[in-house]
């Protein structure tokens, strides 16, 4: 393996991997015509942007904010990991669970009234 590879701080892989299932996601929504693919690739942007948000919280070789013998007041803005990102992906992980289970739940109503998945079956639906 290439020496640059082994060199990648663990956050820039996880950011990168973050974009690919935003990505991943964004295709999904875009491609599918099936109600229940196009849910599962919002789920999937929803997860990459969870992951983005962490990865741009990580500190390398950091430590939990707390000023103790661990961890001094001068090298807190250097080595203390910022909590926000991680209660915001927190926050956003049960908001998402509801947004999805609520796009779940309207397609389940749609697909008992129409008997079909594809959006193509809802025209009469549209602007």
């Amino acid at each position: 393996m290439e020496a640059w590879v082994l060199n990648l701080p663990i956050s820039n892989v996880v950011m990168a991997t973050g974009f690919i299932v935003i990505l991943v996601g964004i295709w999904g929504m875009l491609t599918h015509r099936n109600i229940f693919r196009i849910i599962i690739g919002f789920s999937l942007m929803g997860t990459g942007t969870h992951i983005v948000i962490v990865a741009i919280g990580y500190v390398t070789n950091g430590t939990a904010p707390i000023i103790d013998r661990a961890l001094s007041v001068a090298d807190a803005p250097t080595r203390a990991v910022d909590p926000i990102p991680s209660a915001l992906v927190v926050t956003a992980i049960v908001i998402g669970l509801a947004v999805t289970a609520i796009m779940l739940s309207y397609a389940v109503r749609l697909h008992e009234s129409k008997k079909a998945l594809s959006i193509d079956s809802f025209e009469e639906s549209k602007w």
